[in-house]
């Protein structure tokens, strides 16, 4: 994922100009800072190559799933007429 750049010295100007004292505002910073550096944030590319990754391999899927339908159709249709053979053999 990728990092967001994130400016301390103008966060801190903002805090102090909004009333609050040196220490709290450095503080708060850091402590903004450093939650921030945890954070994973995902990007607009992020999200689109796992969106691509998610078609692909629902793509994937519906193809699977297709054989799997066509192959039980052909099951199907045989064992009917296996049976079919069957009654009227006798």
């Amino acid at each position: 994922m990728s990092t967001i750049t994130f400016d301390t010295l103008k966060f801190v100007t903002r805090l102090k100009d909004s009333g609050l004292s040196d220490t709290q505002s450095v503080a708060i910073t850091e402590a903004f800072r450093e939650a921030h550096g945890e954070a994973e944030v995902a990007t607009r590319a992020d999200i689109r190559e796992r969106e691509l990754k998610f078609e692909a391999r629902m793509s994937e899927n519906k193809a699977e799933l297709i054989r799997w339908i066509i192959g039980a159709g052909f099951l199907q249709t045989a064992l009917i007429a296996g049976l079919l053979l069957k009654l009227i053999g006798k």
